[in-house]
Formats: structure tokens, sequence, C-alpha cells
């Protein structure tokens, strides 16, 4: 019994321990996310509504814009490469929601916290994983849909070429925007730690802002619209920047401002509520 009880303490004292540090916290997540279904199928359809929505404008289009498709009056070649942003937005953004309030559904946050006890690394090792994610994906996206819609362009007067003014940064950039959406709805999963109401939060910030604005008067429309997320999001990507829009970088700032301040009311949610 007394060497039993040796051993047993020995094999305990040569355990190895195990401490949560942020790269531990960031694999788990890692692991984590990639081992949703969802993750695969919504990035995959991210990438089909990037691509073939192009595609669809660029077929469409003709020169003048008489109206006959959804292509017929895109100013440029950016336009129309990223006719499918405003869709594949909500996949990302939805994604995103899910990533974090999913593991409330299902009641995994538990496990995940007590494993974490300080919580916020876990907030940032989401951010961090799927914010990556979003944007090396979207970036070959838009990359494929842009040589993609330029060959069906070829001939008409907005085809452009990858060494274009202002081609490189509206690709980068719309990336760039799609990866801020897709970190805002972790974020807004975690403040309001419900997958519906986490997706009606993206769905009221995202489009139905800019529909309330559209409501006011000319003069405040125009002060206010070009400050809505969606709006200065668009100003990162647009090749020619409209009299009453914000440039790329001012709409970068204001755009990662909006995303902030949800993270800001995550961490409080985080640190101040149970689980």
């Amino acid at each position: 019994m007394t060497t039993a009880l040796t051993a047993e303490s020995t094999a305990e004292r040569t355990r190895p321990v195990y401490k949560v540090t942020g790269p531990r916290v960031l694999r788990a997540e890692w692991a984590k996310l990639w081992s949703l279904r969802s993750t695969w199928i919504t990035l995959g359809l991210s990438l089909v509504i990037l691509v073939g929505f192009g595609l669809i404008f660029a077929g469409t289009y003709s020169s003048g814009g008489d109206g006959r498709g959804p292509g017929s009056d895109a100013r440029d070649g950016i336009a129309i490469a990223l006719g499918g942003i405003n869709f594949a937005q909500l996949a990302l953004g939805v994604l995103g929601v899910l990533v974090m309030a999913g593991e409330y559904s299902t009641g995994m946050i538990r496990s995940t916290l007590a494993a974490v006890p300080t919580r916020l690394p876990v907030l940032w090792s989401k951010i961090a994983s799927y914010g990556a994610v979003a944007f090396l994906l979207t970036v070959v996206g838009v990359f494929v849909s842009f040589f993609a819609t330029q060959g069906v362009l070829h001939g008409t007067d907005v085809v452009l070429g990858v060494s274009s003014s202002g081609v490189l940064r509206s690709l980068l950039g719309a990336g760039a925007y799609l990866a801020l959406v897709g970190v805002l709805g972790v974020a807004l999963g975690a403040l309001v730690r419900s997958v519906a109401g986490g997706i009606g939060a993206l769905v009221a910030v995202l489009m139905l802002l800019p529909l309330f604005t559209g409501l006011l008067s000319t003069s405040l429309k125009d002060d206010i619209s070009p400050y809505l997320p969606s709006n200065a999001g668009g100003s990162m990507f647009a090749l020619h920047q409209a009299s009453n829009t914000l440039s790329p970088g001012a709409g970068l700032a204001v755009l990662v401002g909006w995303v902030a301040v949800a993270v800001a009311g995550a961490v409080w949610r985080l640190k101040r509520s149970d689980a």
C-alpha cells in the first residue's frame, strides 16, 4: 500500500504543469475555429459570393449604363469586381458572431472560461485568429474576382490592370474592410451573447443605419452618412471618391473606431458578467 502511494505521489510530482499562456490560448481557439463545419461552409460561401457576383456584374456591364443588368451602371472595374462585397460582408460578419456567441448558446463558454480564468485572452485569441483568416481569405477572393472580371471586361471602357492607379489599394482595402467586419461580428457576439441578437445587431449596424439615415434631411444625411460603418468602409476600397465620402485613410480610421467601441463593450461584458 505504501509503495503504491509513493508511486502515485512521484507521478504527480513528475507530471508537467501547463500554464495558461497567450500562445496556448491562441492555439486552442485556432483549433476550435477550424473544427466547426460552419467555418468551412461560410468561408467557402464568401469566396463564391465575391467571385460569382463579380462575374455577374462583369457579364451584365454595358458601356453607357443602359440599365440592363446589375453591372450596367458601374463606373470602373473595381466596382464591378467587388460587386458582391455587400453580401460577403454579411456572411463573414455572421460567422464572426457564431465564433463567439456560439459558445454561449452551447454552454461551452463555461469550460473555456474555467480553463482561462482571466477571460480576456479568449477574446483576443478569437479576434486574432478569425481576423487573420478573414483577411487572408478575402484578399485572395478579391484578387481572384478582379482578374476574372477584368478578363470578361476586356475591350470595354472600364477594364483595369493591377498596376493601374489605386487598384492595389482598393483590393487590399476591401480585404481589410471584410476582416474588420468579421472582428465586429466577434465583438458583437461577445457583447450580446446571443447568436440571433448578435446577427440582428450586425445587420442593424451595417444595413439599417444607412437606411434610417436616408430618411433625414439632406444636410443631416450628408453630415452623418460618411461616418457610418458601411459607408466609411466603402471609402476604403472605392477607386474614385465621391465628394461627400471620406478618404480611404479616414474611412479606415472611422471603421476601426466603430470596431474598437464594440470590442471595448465586449471586454466590459466579459469582465463584469458571468457566463
